[in-house]
């Protein structure tokens, strides 16, 4: 076979089948629109199935917890925690958790490049580069076998992805004795964005703007935390331009056309509430309808405790937090992605290709895609 997949909507691009090849014969290759699918060399393959056995879409029932989690309504006692936090500061107050025994932290950064990449830190000042939400798929890499090396050595690891990254690592690792001390966050993930469109947005802006990107955040509290201010425009600046400009076009793209997510995500496995990992976070918007008075507008954060060892990091956690326990019902109805994935207008595969036959910056002119 020369993919593990039959089609597009299974793969989700984790890694953990280009990974745990023995033959190295599988790599990961970008298709047009920039998403990274794992190509098998034949020549190399020795049909040992392992590809098969570690891939989240083919083993996603085995992966999952068997219960719903509970569900907490949660804030970090920090003001200086909120403000440096998309949300309620709960990846924070979790992430301290291992920081403070010695643990190690896996989570998304920028690049020197501003390319979205999975990297490990050991120190406060690095995890705090894991803070923010970063909406384009990330590069993995080599990451899931550096996680392994660390849990040889005995070192607790806690991983913070998507679902489906984190299902990838669940399944890499396997029920092994090492599976004691890794620990897994995932979010509630609406779908990752394409790389490529990432690079050609960076590179209109700084046409625009002069210089390079040098800041970029994709959400901001400048307006308060709420759904309506969260998802409307990211911040950037440029060597050339000191003042910190807000550009909606990345979010008319993302929420707007749905079209630059992973052609996955509209088939996704991991929309509901029996999560992969042992605790999940995301914004608890909605709050003002079930506890207006709860609303805060310096963030807020859904905690889904969702197995032994979610529970375990909600002890050591909840002295850094306010946390109340809350009906799963009020997220389900405001977290849609606990329901069902997203859905792709007919106009996806005309999207993409004015973007490849026009170019990014001419694509958004004629999809009236403007700041």
């Amino acid at each position: 076979m020369e993919y593990i997949f039959e089609k597009k909507e299974d793969c989700c691009g984790c890694t953990a089948c280009y990974n745990i090849c023995p033959k190295e014969a599988i790599k990961m290759e970008p298709d047009r629109e920039g998403f990274l699918y794992p190509k098998i060399d034949q020549s190399l393959c020795i049909d040992c199935q392992l590809c098969k056995k570690v891939c989240p879409v083919i083993n996603e029932k085995s992966l999952k917890n068997k219960i719903e989690g509970d569900f907490y309504l949660s804030k970090h006692k920090s003001e200086d925690t909120l403000k440096n936090s998309t949300s309620g500061g709960a990846f924070t107050a979790i992430s301290d958790v291992f920081l403070k025994e010695g643990g190690i932290i896996c989570g998304v950064d920028f690049d020197d490049n501003f390319c979205v990449v999975h990297e490990m830190a050991e120190t406060k000042e690095g995890r705090d580069r894991f803070r923010f939400s970063k909406y384009v798929q990330s590069r993995l890499g080599d990451i899931f076998p550096k996680i392994k090396e660390k849990l040889a050595e005995g070192r607790k690891v806690l991983f913070s992805g998507t679902p489906c990254q984190c299902a990838g690592l669940k399944a890499f690792i396997g029920n092994t004795p090492l599976r004691e001390n890794l620990y897994i966050c995932d979010l509630i993930c609406h779908s990752v964005t394409s790389p490529f469109i990432w690079e050609e947005l960076k590179k209109v802006l700084e046409k625009e703007n002069g210089g390079t990107i040098d800041e970029v955040h994709f959400r901001t509290k400048k307006l308060d935390w709420n759904r309506t201010n969260s998802n409307k425009s990211f911040h950037f600046s440029t060597t050339a331009m000191n003042e910190v400009q807000g550009d909606e076009r990345f979010y008319k793209m993302f929420f707007g056309l749905l079209s630059i997510s992973r052609p996955s995500c509209s088939a996704c496995r991991f929309t509901d509430t029996l999560r992969v990992s042992d605790i999940t976070i995301a914004d608890y918007f909605g709050i003002e309808e079930f506890a207006p008075e709860k609303y805060d507008k310096r963030g807020l954060s859904l905690v889904i405790v969702n197995n032994e060892k979610g529970e375990e990091i909600l002890n050591k956690m909840k002295n850094d937090m306010e946390m109340e326990k809350r009906k799963s019902s009020e997220s389900v109805k405001h977290q849609q992605r606990l329901s069902y994935p997203i859905s792709y207008p007919e106009t996806r595969g005309e999207f993409w290709d004015s973007v490849i036959e026009l170019g990014l910056e001419e694509a958004m002119k004629k999809y009236n895609i403007f700041k």
